[in-house]
């Protein structure tokens, strides 16, 4: 299955795919604005508004299963984003991504690229997923690696189509 045809829900709640962002390069990150990584959401922001006019978005999953660094409902996590961190790039609905109850987009992405060790396993918040064009997963970032970063490797995904 495409990821581009998961259900997912918007942090507003309503129901819909990620269709929308078909033809763009992605990067898919769960988040939780408890956490120590928390000021990641500047760097993504960042990243965001630098190349969202060329095919680029950022999309935060909410996710309270680390340490439950995430405790709010999703009214509360929309607000904290924009007040605390400037978020105003797609945040979903709160989600799990591990275990018997994670979110379909999250078990289709840890498969397609593992963690240290070939582990499927999300070790913590701010893991992120780099997602090209047609919706394969390039590469899996650890949490400690700052959005800054990952800057040269999305130049690289958004090239082709500037070039073309």
């Amino acid at each position: 299955m495409s990821i581009f045809s998961i259900p997912v829900r918007t942090i507003k709640g309503e129901e819909t795919t990620l269709e929308s962002y078909k033809g763009q390069v992605l990067l898919i990150v769960n988040t939780a604005t408890k956490c120590g990584f928390a000021p990641q959401f500047k760097g993504l922001q960042k990243l965001y508004d630098t190349y969202k006019d060329q095919g680029f978005a950022v999309l935060g999953f909410p996710c309270g299963q680390f340490a439950n660094q995430e405790p709010g409902d999703d009214a509360q996590i929309a607000e904290a984003c924009e007040l605390n961190f400037g978020v105003n790039f797609p945040l979903f609905s709160k989600i799990d991504v591990n275990g018997s109850e994670a979110h379909p987009l999250f078990k289709q992405l840890t498969e397609e690229a593992r963690g240290v060790l070939g582990s499927k396993a999300i070790k913590w918040n701010f893991t992120k997923f780099l997602v090209d064009r047609n919706g394969h997963v390039v590469k899996r970032f650890a949490p400690t690696e700052e959005p800054a970063k990952l800057e040269q490797q999305i130049q690289s995904l958004l090239k082709p189509l500037a070039d073309a």
